[in-house]
């Protein structure tokens, strides 16, 4: 058997295991090893990365329990704004889309935009008439409604405040969501959906749809998916910057991750984590924060799903 990688993320923040029920706990492992499962299966039948991190990130959005799809938090409009990014190692094709709404799975339509749009990064009304023409499915307000997050809006409704996932009120979810693989072809692929953050204002948007910020991908260094304080991930450049640090440093694929994660980020005050994987299978996970939700398992059958430091 040739070898594959993945690995994959629900959001890094303040994740506590005193404030966490174990009921909770079963069932964001459960979400986590149902995406990996997925994802696994794909890469073991000879899938493609890029394929693999599309699924796997679309099984996490359809789950409520991460701030991406159908668990996407509340605007200060009462709205539902998505991000996503998707990239591909092996033609640095890369596609994202931003502050779109009523899309059931932002990240299938962050791959359409990669390979039928002829651009790579659409936004807002334009992304959604895009979508319409490319067949997307469409989902009403309902789908995306959650009590727990439309309670997390009630906190600070009307209100200049809003509210990152990683907050460090131990009662908010977390979950930006990501994925990272390697084919048996030794081809690297990454891709990365967000809610963004509660009571969000301006047309806000966050890395998670910027390539080389939250999401990136070359098959001379790594993969790379970000979750934490998306205006740090942009000012650092964070995906791009742990592939520079191996494409130009030579630093290996968790040298460049612990670099970036916890010394430059720190620098600028910058909290969160990241899921990485370089073109012949070391993965890294590194965070900053309290905990990260994330999960990898590769072809010889080791695994690892955790939440907590």
């Amino acid at each position: 058997m040739k070898n594959f990688t993945i690995a994959i993320h629900g959001g890094a923040g303040t994740i506590l295991k005193s404030s966490m029920t174990s009921e909770k706990e079963a069932a964001y492992k459960s979400a986590l090893s149902k995406a990996l499962n997925s994802g696994s299966q794909i890469l073991s039948e000879g899938g493609t990365a890029l394929v693999a991190v599309e699924d796997t990130v679309r099984l996490l959005e359809d789950s409520p329990l991460f701030n991406a799809g159908k668990g996407s938090v509340f605007t200060a409009k009462g709205t539902h704004e998505m991000d996503a990014s998707i990239m591909e190692g092996k033609t640095l094709q890369a596609g994202a889309v931003a502050q779109i709404e009523g899309v059931k799975n932002p990240i299938c339509l962050a791959r359409m935009i990669m390979e039928k749009s002829g651009h790579v990064f659409l936004a807002g009304d334009g992304a959604s008439d895009f979508a319409r023409k490319m067949n997307c499915e469409f989902m009403d307000e309902e789908w995306f409604y959650d009590e727990f997050r439309y309670q997390q809006w009630q906190q600070i409704k009307d209100t200049d405040t809003f509210q990152l996932d990683h907050s460090t009120d131990k009662d908010h979810k977390f979950g930006t969501v990501g994925a990272v693989a390697m084919d048996i072809n030794g081809n690297v692929a990454a891709a990365t959906s967000t809610g963004g953050m509660t009571n969000k204002r301006f047309g806000r948007l966050g890395d998670s749809a910027m390539i080389g910020a939250g999401t990136y991908a070359n098959n001379a260094t790594c993969a790379v998916s970000c979750t934490g304080s998306g205006e740090f991930f942009i000012r650092g450049v964070v995906a791009y910057d742990v592939s520079c640090l191996m494409e130009y440093k030579g630093l290996s694929l968790e040298a460049a991750c612990r670099e970036v994660v916890h010394s430059r980020l720190l620098k600028i005050n910058g909290d969160g984590g990241l899921i990485a994987v370089d073109a012949i299978g070391n993965i890294a996970l590194p965070f900053n924060t309290e905990g990260m939700y994330r999960g990898w398992r590769k072809s010889n059958g080791e695994e690892l799903i955790a939440i907590y430091k």
